[in-house]
């Protein structure tokens, strides 16, 4: 277990910096769960304090009733896996209509200039936009599952993985439309059009990626749920 991070003569914090090290997920959850595992061991060394104000072998007590690096970091690494999941399926569920809606104007545009696109470039974006809609589909039912349903049943131990994967599927189709609204804006009457999509696309592609690679990420540490 990775034990890097700012050390202090603090027995809580010391123990506290090296669990927000092994840690990976949403900065905002995991600074939550940190805060409320300070309250819970401060508290604790209150209570097991002979005397008022700082007691180091209390907060060492406190420590070591709590638990290792290694025996609390799974668990509150499931809850981070969970809530990166959680971000990257919404992220899908939002950002790929907006690539969508621009490809369907771009080719709304095209089929009404004098200068149509190719055949093989409206596929192409056809193509594209199925597996994006496919891919926010997807990530609707994912994101239920890892919600509300998660309540009623169990949550399978694969499933961050298959959101990591549904994310960057859908960043990939992001990319290469991307590329194919380059090659568009050469090809269309219309180009500035095109070309903003192509831009809009990529601003988008670079969120989208950058969710789906954290959450790959989070997927692969050892996790235990409840």
């Amino acid at each position: 277990m990775r034990t890097t991070g700012p050390r202090t003569d603090d027995p809580i914090e010391s123990h506290l910096a090296d669990l927000t090290a092994a840690l990976h997920g949403p900065a905002g959850a995991k600074g939550r769960m940190v805060a409320e595992l300070r309250e819970g061991l401060l508290d604790a060394a209150r209570a097991m304090s002979a005397e008022p104000g700082s007691d180091r072998d209390a907060a060492r007590r406190a420590v070591r009733e709590f638990g290792t690096v290694a025996e609390l970091a799974p668990s509150f690494q499931h809850e981070l896996t969970m809530a990166q999941a959680r971000r990257t399926a919404r992220t899908v569920l939002l950002i790929v209509p907006g690539p969508v809606l621009c490809w369907y104007l771009v080719a709304l545009s095209a089929g009404t200039a004098v200068h149509r696109l190719p055949g093989p470039v409206q596929l192409w974006i056809a193509h594209l936009g199925g597996t994006a809609a496919l891919t926010a589909l997807l990530a609707g039912v994912l994101l239920a599952a890892t919600g509300s349903l998660a309540r009623l049943l169990p949550t399978p131990q694969r499933l961050p993985l298959v959101v990591a994967w549904t994310g960057t599927t859908a960043a990939a189709a992001l990319a290469l439309s991307a590329l194919t609204l380059t090659v568009a804006s050469v090809l269309a009457a219309n180009w500035p059009l095109s070309a903003a999509a192509c831009v809009v696309t990529i601003a988008l592609h670079t969120r989208l990626a950058a969710s789906a690679r954290a959450c790959r990420e989070c997927a692969r540490l050892p996790a235990t749920g409840p």
